[in-house]
């Protein structure tokens, strides 16, 4: 969400989500508030600072540290309040987290290497990140009297598999992660979240071309991507999509502009990639209200307070209307 005030992007989430709120995320309040930062506040046993190219292990929490973790407990504190002023008491509410891999990516080794290249410090992350999640999801379950869904925000997935991701020097990359390998340490995450409590678990990609079948090979119950890049993807991209839908997989489908498009939209203009996809796929159109969840194309970070609340609003209506489709669909 746009803006720097917890307080007042919970209003808004609570007010237009209010049968699935989510915990809101502020970036603009600086490094400690975007996903990398957030998520390294929920480790154990592991710190992070600030230096020039990013984030760092630490030897030990510093007051860089402590901000974070201080963030997360305000957001959580609005959040609360938010419900409690609103009267609601949802039957589920989200929370995100960065994905192991991005995460792992994100987060320097004292020598400057990327977490992820060394099998020891991706181990120690994922089993602190584990502990830290279920610490997590409990104080959100306790605070908001609701079972929670959990989302690994994945976009350097795709980056990390094509071995693409520059070294923090910049001068080379990151040697390619096997896909195999990937696969199961998300699934491991995906099972540590259900162990926690976890209601369901989403990966989300908002890559063009994501990773859909190790996506839902990883054990999640929703798959969340951008559809409004779908059109021009490979036949393979679909046939992912399909098999993951015949699976029984939900599909969170970006549709919903992340900033002002600058011009009246409609209902049917946004769902239009939706319809395309599932009668492309040839599913009857009843799967959208069955196995589709309308979503943002991706965060709305960047978008105005104004338009940020427009988007929340079109995609409630949106999903009423994947349940109820107007007649002129």
């Amino acid at each position: 969400m746009p803006g720097v005030d917890p307080a007042e992007a919970s209003a808004v989430v609570a007010g237009e989500l209010p049968e699935l709120p989510h915990l809101p995320e502020l970036p603009a309040r600086g490094l400690g508030a975007d996903m990398i930062g957030r998520t390294a506040g929920l480790l154990v046993d592991l710190a992070v600072q600030v230096v020039p190219s990013g984030y760092r292990v630490a030897a030990h929490p510093g007051r860089e540290h402590r901000t974070i973790v201080d963030l997360m407990r305000r957001d959580l504190d609005a959040f609360e309040e938010a419900l409690e002023r609103g009267g609601l008491r949802p039957d589920v509410v989200k929370v995100q987290v960065a994905g192991p891999w991005t995460l792992t990516s994100g987060i320097e080794l004292p020598r400057g290497h990327r977490v992820l290249t060394d099998a020891g410090a991706l181990r120690e992350f994922a089993e602190s990140l584990s502990e830290g999640l279920a610490t997590h999801i409990a104080e959100v379950q306790r605070r908001s009297g609701a079972k929670v869904v959990v989302q690994f925000d994945e976009p350097s997935l795709p980056t990390v598999l094509a071995g693409a991701l520059s070294t923090p020097s910049g001068y080379g990359t990151v040697p390619a992660v096997a896909e195999p390998e990937a696969r199961d340490l998300l699934e491991r995450m995906v099972n540590t979240a259900r162990r926690a409590g976890a209601a369901a678990v989403v990966a989300h990609c908002c890559a063009r071309r994501p990773p859909v079948t190790l996506l839902r090979e990883s054990g999640v119950d929703g798959v969340s991507l951008d559809a409004t890049l779908l059109a021009g993807a490979p036949a393979a991209l679909f046939d992912e999509l399909g098999e993951t839908w015949d699976a029984g997989t939900v599909l969170f489908l970006g549709l919903v502009p992340s900033t002002d498009p600058g011009r009246p939209v409609s209902l049917a203009d946004l769902a239009k990639p939706a319809l395309e996809l599932v009668d492309r796929l040839g599913f009857p159109r009843s799967f959208l209200a069955e196995r589709a969840v309308p979503t943002p194309a991706c965060g709305l970070a960047g978008a105005t307070p104004d338009w940020a609340h427009r988007a929340l609003t079109l995609t409630r209506d949106l999903g009423r209307a994947f349940v109820e489709p107007p007649d002129s669909w």
